[in-house]
């Protein structure tokens, strides 16, 4: 009792804080402790934020043209990417999905799709399991010399780090290289920290 009464003391007297917090549907709330709109001065309040309160315009675009980093074999996009008309025009026969299911589309052609659980997150190990197995993949759709899309949710973070590591161990590239290679022919890439941390100690 006299630890919890302790703790309760301390909670009232601290400061007031506020904190944005992003949900994986990627909305956002500001979380407020300790204000006057709260009860006892210690709960927790919750409030939706405005879209346009983010601090960043929403990309509401498609980013539907996926991305050749090896010629006419090895292409990079977003989930946007992953659609019946590109795998008639590029001649997709593999699909490589980091993180967010295939979408489900009508194929105008046998696809071989791959689904792998990764969160966009620094801490997430991708030298242990992800990029093996994507690597294989990957390999496996050259092998039969067909097509391969490597995607994620935006194609910035996940898929794009796949693809570097891709280069690293099966195409000799150091991470420098890499990385300007596929930057070169995807912009907009940017992978996380840790996803960069773990590449270059792979190099």
């Amino acid at each position: 009792m006299i630890l919890l009464y302790e703790l309760q003391r301390r909670m009232a007297n601290l400061r007031p804080t506020a904190t944005v917090v992003t949900t994986p549907t990627g909305v956002r709330y500001i979380e407020r402790r300790n204000t006057s709109d709260c009860v006892e001065g210690i709960a927790q309040c919750s409030q939706q934020l405005d879209p346009r309160e983010y601090g960043f315009v929403v990309d509401t675009k498609p980013d539907s043209v996926p991305a050749c980093i090896l010629s006419d074999f090895l292409y990079l996009g977003s989930q946007d990417a992953v659609s019946a008309a590109n795998i008639k025009k590029y001649k997709l026969t593999h699909i490589l999905s980091l993180g967010i299911p295939t979408p489900e589309v009508e194929w105008p052609m046998p696809v071989k799709c791959k689904f792998l659980p990764c969160l966009d997150l620094p801490e997430t190990d991708l030298m242990d399991y992800v990029l093996p197995v994507s690597m294989e993949f990957i390999e496996e759709a050259h092998r039969s010399q067909g097509c391969v899309l490597v995607h994620c949710n935006a194609g910035v973070s996940r898929s794009p780090s796949v693809v570097i590591g891709y280069l690293m161990k099966r195409r000799d590239m150091c991470f420098e290289d890499a990385y300007n290679l596929v930057k070169s022919w995807r912009p907009c890439i940017q992978p996380n920290a840790g996803f960069i941390q773990q590449l270059k100690r792979s190099d």
